[in-house]
């Protein structure tokens, strides 16, 4: 028995040291998101050829036809300018004062008393005061460049675009992903588009890694921080 103690508490040992050694050594990588998967352009089927004319179907070339994004599968490039800042300041004083007096009563021309001292009479005040006041500022930024696609095209012309980018760095690995719906009149010849212009807009950015682990709270902390924790 005392030998299969000991081997169970080294295989134990040697179990939790090869966990350790193994999360020291995984290398976080960003994970693509099905959601956001490119989308390929729908193969057309070849129209017969006819001859007997000039003009053939299915060769004609678009002469005066500019490079911007109309079709589904084709590519547009996105540029992130998001900016916003939200403030908020709510103050209330309120004050309440409040005073009730009782003479005493009169019985037979006699006021009411008890050993000398007038009874049945009484006064009560009442104050009341409250001041509160709240203060909130919230600010966020994000710039860049994203290069999606176009997944579908509506009736009126309107396309809707999704796709994402991975970035795996030396210390971890960063994500940004967008979706939404544009209007081809907001592309300009460069085949770009605001996301200011992106309507119903999704924008995801994140990360994982090293940077990210530090940056964020700990589940123990999370447990003091939450909305259980009574004190």
């Amino acid at each position: 028995m005392i030998i299969m103690k000991k081997c169970n508490s080294h295989f134990l040992f040697l179990v939790v040291v090869l966990l350790l050694i193994s999360a020291c050594s995984t290398t976080h990588q960003a994970v693509s998101d099905p959601e956001y998967a490119p989308i390929r352009p729908v193969n057309a089927q070849p129209l017969p050829i006819s001859d007997g004319a000039i003009y053939k179907a299915g060769f004609s070339l678009a002469l005066f036809e500019d490079t911007k994004a109309h079709r589904v599968g084709d590519i547009i490039t996105v540029i992130l300018q998001e900016k916003t800042n939200a403030s908020k300041k709510a103050s209330t004083n309120t004050a309440k004062d409040s005073a009730v007096t009782l003479t005493a009563p009169t019985l037979f021309g006699r006021g009411v008393s008890y050993g000398g001292d007038a009874i049945l009479s009484a006064s009560i005040d009442a104050e009341r005061d409250f001041q509160g006041e709240g203060d909130s500022t919230q600010s966020n930024s994000l710039s860049g460049e994203i290069t999606v696609t176009v997944a579908e095209v509506y009736v009126n012309g309107n396309m809707l675009i999704r796709g994402e980018k991975l970035l795996t760095l030396n210390q971890g690995s960063e994500h940004v992903r967008i979706s939404g719906i544009i209007r081809p009149i907001d592309v300009t010849p460069s085949n770009t588009v605001l996301s200011s212009q992106v309507a119903n807009a999704k924008i995801i950015y994140g990360g994982q890694g090293v940077l990210a682990d530090a940056n964020s709270k700990g589940w123990l902390q999370r447990v003091f921080d939450s909305n259980w924790w009574p004190f």
